[in-house]
C-alpha cells in the first residue's frame, strides 16, 4: 500500500495546490448524492409548502455559501492546514483528540449512510427485499454493501485528487438525471389532477406541487425552518470548519464560493427534483413516500439509469466524506499513516452501512451532528479574526505549551450546554438553535481567553509565525506566475489530441440526448415512460465511456506535459545560476 502526500501535518506546498475545477466538480459531485433522494423524499413527507420549500432553501443554501465564501476557505487558505492542525495550534493536542474521535464517529456514519444508499439501489436487479428497519434483513444486501464500501474506501485512500478526479466524471451526468427524473416524473403527477392539464406557468406547477409534492399541513413547521436546515445540514463542513481540509488545496478563498453549485444544484434543485421524483413513485406504487428507498424512487423515475445515479451519488459523497474520517482519526497520531488509518476507517464504515438505521432521522442527526460541532468553529473564528482585533495573541495557547486550551474546552462544553437548554425548556427547535450556540461559544472563549493568558504578548514566537507565512506566500507567488505558462501550455498540447477532442465530443453529445429524452417523455406523456427508461441508458453508456476517457486522459496530458516544462524549466534556470557563477 503507497502512501500518498496529503501534507496532513504541515501547510500544503505550493506546487499541489489544486485548480478550480477540482473543486467545481467536488462539490457539485459531493452535494449531488445519495441523501439528496432521502432527504428530498423526507421534506414531502414534512408538511411543508411548496412556497416554503422553494424560498426556505434559496435562503438557507445563501447563507451556507456564504459560510464557506466568508469563513471556511479563507482560514484554510491562510494557514493551508487541516483543521485537526490548525485546531492543535489554538486549542492544544488533548482537544484535537476529542474533536477527532467525535467528528470521526460522525463522518463515519454519514459515508456508512451514503454507502447503504448506493446498496439500496444496487438491491433492485438482485431482488433484494427494501431495508425499512434498522438492520440488516438480507445476507444478499449485506454483501452489496460489503462491495460497494471496497470500491469506495479504494478511492478515498488515493487522496484528494482522485476524489476529485472521480467526481469531475460523475457530476455532470448526476446533475442533469435529478433534473431528467423530476422532469419525467411531473407527467405522472399532472395527469392525476384536474386542476392543470400541464404546467403552462409557475402557478400551474405550484398547484401540482400543492396537491401532491409538499402538502402543507399544520404542524409549525414553515420557511424558517426549512432555511434553517439547509443552512445546518452542512454545518459540520463550513461554519465547523471540516472543509479546511479540502480547501487547504485551494490556490485562493475564492474558492469558496464554489460551494454554491453544490448547494443550489444539489441542495436546491436535486432535493426538489427528488421530491417530484419520490411524490410520483409512491402515487405509481400506490404506497407512502415513507415506505420508499432512495434506490426505488430513482428506478420509477429513470429506470436502470436511476440505479447507476444512486449508486454514483453515493459514491461522490461518500468518498470524501472517508477522506475527511481518515484524517479525523490519524490527527489523533501524526505518526499513523493516513493511508492504512483510511482503510481501517472503511472498513468499520462499511460496517455500518450494514445497518441502515441512519435514514430513519436523518434530518435530525445531521442537525445534531451540526450542532454538537459548530462551536469549534466559533472558537477558531475568534482565534483567528478577532482576538489580535481586540488586542490579544493570536496562538497564545500553543506559545505557552498548553495541552489542553482551558477557555476553548470551556467555551465547547458551555455553548452546547446553553444550547440543551434552549431546546428542553425554552422549546427552541433544533434548527435554531446554531446561531445562539455560536454566538455563546464565541463570547466565553473571548473573555476566558483575556483572563487566561491571550493578553500575554508572544514577541519572538509571534514573529517567526510570521515569517514563515511570509515565506510560503512567497513560494505561491512564485509558483503561480511559474504555473500560468506551464498550464497554459500544457493545455495547448491537450488540445492538439484528436482523440481528447472525439472524447468531448460524444461526451457533451450525449449529456444533451438525454436532456432531449427528458423533453421528449415529457411531451409525450406517462405512456412514455416505459420507453424513456430503455432509451436513457444509450446516452448514459456512451457519457461514461466518452467522459471518463475525455476527463481522464485530458489530465494526464497536462500532467505529462506540465513535468516537461517544468523539467525544462529547471534546466534552464540551473544553467543560468552555472553561467553567472
Amino acid at each position: 500500500m503507497s502512501e500518498v502526500q496529503e501534507f496532513e501535518n504541515q501547510p500544503v506546498a505550493a506546487n499541489k495546490l489544486e485548480p478550480a475545477r477540482h473543486f467545481a466538480a467536488a462539490y457539485a459531485g459531493e452535494h449531488v448524492a445519495g441523501t439528496e433522494f432521502v432527504i428530498g423524499a423526507l421534506f414531502v413527507s414534512l408538511g411543508v409548502s411548496t412556497y416554503d420549500i422553494f424560498v426556505g432553501l434559496l435562503i438557507g443554501n445563501l447563507f451556507a455559501v456564504l459560510t464557506w465564501a466568508w469563513i471556511c476557505a479563507p482560514i484554510a487558505v491562510r494557514t493551508r492546514l487541516t483543521l485537526y492542525s490548525y485546531l492543535e495550534k489554538v486549542a492544544g493536542p488533548g482537544i484535537v483528540k476529542i474533536y477527532s474521535v467525535i467528528n470521526g464517529v460522525l463522518f463515519v456514519i454519514i459515508a456508512g449512510a451514503m454507502i447503504t444508499v448506493s446498496a439500496s439501489a444496487v438491491r433492485i436487479p438482485f431482488d433484494i427485499p427494501p431495508q425499512v428497519s434498522w438492520y440488516p434483513n438480507s445476507a444478499s444486501f449485506v454483501l452489496v454493501a460489503v462491495c460497494v464500501g471496497a470500491v469506495i474506501g479504494y478511492v478515498a485512500i488515493n487522496g484528494f485528487k482522485k476524489v476529485a478526479q472521480f467526481a469531475a466524471v460523475c457530476a455532470p451526468w448526476m446533475i442533469l438525471m435529478f433534473f431528467i427524473g423530476g422532469v419525467a416524473a411531473l407527467p405522472i403527477l399532472i395527469s392525476s389532477t384536474t386542476a392543470v392539464s400541464g404546467i403552462h406557468s409557475f402557478g400551474d406547477f405550484i398547484t401540482v406541487g400543492d396537491t401532491f409534492i409538499w402538502q402543507e399541513k399544520d404542524n409549525g413547521l414553515g420557511v424558517w425552518h426549512v432555511a434553517a436546515f439547509a443552512w445546518v445540514c452542512n454545518l459540520p463542513m463550513h461554519g465547523a470548519m471540516s472543509d479546511m481540509t479540502i480547501l487547504r488545496f485551494a490556490r485562493r478563498s475564492s474558492y469558496g464560493y464554489l460551494s454554491s453549485l453544490g448547494m443550489f444544484i444539489g441542495h436546491y434543485m436535486a432535493w426538489i427534483c427528488a421530491g417530484i421524483m419520490g411524490a410520483a413513485a409512491a402515487l405509481l406504487l400506490k404506497t407512502s413516500i415513507t415506505q420508499l428507498d432512495a434506490g426505488e424512487v430513482a428506478y420509477q423515475a429513470l429506470g436502470w439509469a436511476g440505479i447507476i445515479a444512486v449508486v454514483i451519488a453515493g459514491w461522490t459523497t461518500s468518498n470524501p466524506t472517508i477522506y475527511r474520517a481518515g484524517l479525523a482519526f490519524q490527527s489523533l497520531n501524526p505518526k499513523w499513516c493516513r493511508v492504512k488509518v483510511t482503510a481501517v476507517v472503511g472498513v468499520f464504515t462499511t460496517i455500518i452501512a450494514c445497518f441502515p438505521f441512519v435514514f430513519s432521522q436523518m434530518l435530525d442527526f445531521l442537525g445534531i451532528m451540526g450542532l454538537a460541532i459548530s462551536p469549534i468553529g466559533a472558537i477558531l473564528v475568534a482565534e483567528h479574526w478577532l482576538l489580535p482585533k481586540f488586542g490579544m495573541t493570536q496562538y497564545w495557547n500553543q506559545y505557552r505549551g498548553g495541552h489542553i486550551n482551558g477557555p476553548a474546552l470551556g467555551a465547547w462544553i458551555g455553548s452546547l450546554a446553553f444550547a440543551l437548554f434552549l431546546n428542553q425548556i425554552a422549546g427552541v427547535h433544533l434548527f435554531f438553535l446554531l446561531l445562539p450556540t455560536w454566538i455563546a461559544a464565541t463570547v466565553t472563549y473571548m473573555v476566558a481567553a483575556a483572563f487566561a493568558g491571550a493578553k500575554v504578548a508572544y514577541p519572538e514566537q509571534q514573529a517567526a509565525e510570521k515569517a514563515a507565512y511570509d515565506k510560503r506566500i512567497r513560494e505561491e507567488e512564485a509558483f503561480f506566475s511559474q504555473d500560468a505558462a506551464i498550464v497554459k501550455a500544457a493545455r495547448a498540447g491537450t488540445r492538439r489530441s484528436s482523440l481528447v477532442s472525439l472524447a468531448k465530443f460524444v461526451a457533451i453529445s450525449s449529456l444533451i440526448a438525454c436532456c432531449g429524452l427528458a423533453v421528449w417523455v415529457y411531451v409525450a406523456g406517462t405512456a412514455a415512460l416505459p420507453e424513456f427508461k430503455e432509451w436513457l441508458m444509450v446516452p448514459t453508456v456512451l457519457y461514461f465511456i466518452s467522459g471518463t476517457y475525455w476527463f481522464t486522459r485530458k489530465e494526464s496530458l497536462e500532467s505529462e506535459e506540465a513535468e516537461a516544462l517544468t523539467t525544462h524549466a529547471g534546466q534552464v534556470r540551473h544553467r543560468v545560476q552555472e553561467s553567472r557563477g
